[in-house]
């Protein structure tokens, strides 16, 4: 549902906006790439479904699908790149502590359209080879804080050129447990946690995505076979704009031969294993990584002090979104 809040109006012009949603994803791009030692590649829109790459998700998303008149088979647009990059690096021959970043473009058909959702999915998705050792929250929290820094430099150079945008991001990152807020707060629904604490905490960082909590039930679903969910989580930044905890990146050290067993196990996803890609990572025949996706229009929203995603990129969206933007003067692209 979207809602559009009262006396919302942008600081950009439609003509301002998309040129600076250029010069974000450009500026951004850069600071990534120097912060975690990255190279841009290109990457693949559709995949061969048979080899397992394709990214399950919370593993009731339906891919889309369609045949190929050329090969006969099918393919499937990605929904994320989780685990061809991992591929990938291995494939280009990637050293240790170096890593890859792409454009990835996704189709989400099943996904809710809000203020921050939308069937049209752009990330930048990056993987960077580390080695066993580094298999470590310390490791997680660092290349976080690195993440963070960029965003953060990329707003105090955006506003260099926008005066007029008066959005507002904290540097320190707070880590925090899926655990933690659980019991901080187990009267409330996961999304409400994080709004509840992130209102107070402005940039955060929730560890540990995908494991069942004490409660029985885990913090929010993940696929077992790309993060280890004791080494994962989510960031995000209070956004003063729609008053709410705003999730700019989704990432975690991947999953080890043994946690990748355990995590199909409990997932009951015992069938994956013959796969080619699951094959290669229980066998140890692939990198050690850590890699995540960082919303493109997630973040051009949040340091444009946008009201909705689709002021930031062109989607379709549901009669009433429409309506509702129209209503309040919101300009969908």
């Amino acid at each position: 549902m979207t809602i559009i809040p009262e006396g919302y109006e942008s600081r950009l012009s439609l003509y301002d906006t998309q040129r600076a949603v250029e010069r974000i994803k450009y500026i951004f791009l850069a600071k990534l790439c120097t912060a975690l030692h990255l190279v841009r590649v290109t990457a693949p829109l559709v995949v061969d479904p048979t080899t397992g790459m394709n990214d399950n998700l919370s593993g009731i998303e339906r891919p889309v699908s369609f045949d190929v008149l050329a090969t006969g088979k099918n393919a499937e647009v990605v929904q994320s790149l989780a685990k061809w990059k991992r591929y990938a690096l291995r494939r280009y021959d990637f050293n240790m502590g170096k890593g890859l970043v792409c454009d990835m473009n996704a189709i989400r058909r099943d996904e809710t359209l809000d203020n921050l959702h939308s069937i049209y999915v752009d990330q930048w998705d990056w993987e960077k080879v580390i080695c066993e050792e580094d298999r470590t929250l310390e490791y997680l929290q660092d290349v976080v804080s690195r993440i963070v820094t960029a965003i953060c430099d990329t707003l105090d150079e955006l506003k260099w050129h926008y005066p007029q945008l008066d959005v507002e991001l904290d540097r320190r990152v707070t880590f925090v447990s899926a655990q933690e807020l659980e019991d901080l707060y187990p009267e409330l629904a996961p999304q409400e946690r994080e709004r509840c604490f992130v209102a107070d905490h402005h940039t955060t960082f929730i560890i540990g995505i995908g494991r069942a909590l004490r409660s029985g039930r885990p913090h929010d679903s993940r696929s077992p076979d790309y993060d280890d969910w004791d080494l994962n989580g989510d960031l995000l930044f209070w956004d003063d704009v729609l008053g709410c905890a705003l999730e700019a990146s989704s990432m975690g050290i991947r999953v080890s031969p043994t946690s990748l067993d355990q995590q199909l196990t409990i997932a009951g996803c015992d069938d994956r294993r013959k796969l080619p890609f699951h094959k290669m990572l229980l066998e140890g025949e692939l990198p050690y990584t850590i890699g995540g996706g960082i919303g493109q229009s997630r973040l051009c929203m949040l340091l444009l002090g946008k009201a909705h995603v689709g002021e930031v990129q062109a989607s379709v969206w549901d009669g009433e979104t429409v309506r509702t933007c129209q209503a309040s003067g919101v300009q969908l692209l």
